[in-house]
């Protein structure tokens, strides 16, 4: 049976931040064997990699993940609206797949549809354009072209504007999650879990004799929350070390 762990939006943006530290205490995994880390997107509150280059701030974390990789575990990254063109240096350099949206896992014979889920609301023009934009092609000749110094600024910029382009309140976006999550059950989909709204959350539902499960993973910013799936049962947690 496989073991996996599942977070999302931690938006780390500086060492000093208390969910950065917090992270890194989750992520030592101590005398646990875990078969899959799955991070749904927002990891970083912004990234932009050029030529093997991170943003300092974030090494320690991704010096982490490369180790965990490395001792056997399987990372899966996805991409969110505040991190993407993740793969230049994620699956490039460190052989880690990368997620641009959705991605369809088995999970013991279980169906699970899994992403961070801001494109679930398509009546959201503004964001829908913005989040074209930003990974179209030409952004990013653009953004390759910048030096580093001046790239991390406009990166903080553009997390701005993407809040502001996404201030509908969680609760509705988590509602509108659960609808997209009851259509896909009735498609033969058992689970699906998703990150964005920040509000953690985890509904089962009995469809066709078949138990079906929803989650939104919340954010370690506020909540530390993180889910964790094992003998077939999906459990949402929460952590916060002294």
């Amino acid at each position: 049976m496989t073991k996996a762990v599942f977070l999302s939006d931690a938006h780390l943006k500086n060492q000093r931040d208390d969910g950065y530290r917090q992270i890194m205490k989750f992520l030592d995994f101590p005398e646990e064997h875990i078969d899959d880390l799955f991070i749904l997107g927002d990891l970083f509150d912004f990234w932009f990699c050029r030529d093997g280059h991170i943003y300092p701030g974030f090494r320690t974390v991704v010096e982490k993940l490369a180790d965990l990789k490395q001792r056997g575990m399987r990372i899966h990254l996805f991409e969110g609206n505040h991190d993407f063109f993740l793969g230049d240096y994620f699956t490039k350099t460190l052989g880690i797949k990368v997620f641009t949206e959705w991605a369809n896992i088995d999970l013991d014979g279980r169906k699970v549809l899994i992403s961070h889920g801001d494109t679930i609301d398509r009546t959201n023009k503004k964001y829908i354009l913005l989040r074209k934009l930003l990974r179209s092609g030409l952004f990013y000749r653009m953004q390759r072209s910048i030096p580093p110094s001046i790239l991390w600024k406009i990166a903080r910029a553009s997390s701005a504007v993407s809040k502001e382009l996404t201030i509908e309140s969680e609760t509705i976006i988590a509602k509108k999650m659960e609808a997209f999550a009851l259509n896909k059950f009735h498609e033969g989909i058992d689970a699906v879990i998703i990150g964005h709204s920040h509000i953690p959350l985890l509904k089962e539902y009995e469809i066709g004799g078949r138990r079906k499960t929803f989650v939104t993973l919340g954010d370690w910013i506020k909540h530390y929350s993180y889910l964790c799936y094992e003998d077939g049962r999906f459990t949402l947690s929460f952590y916060k070390s002294a």
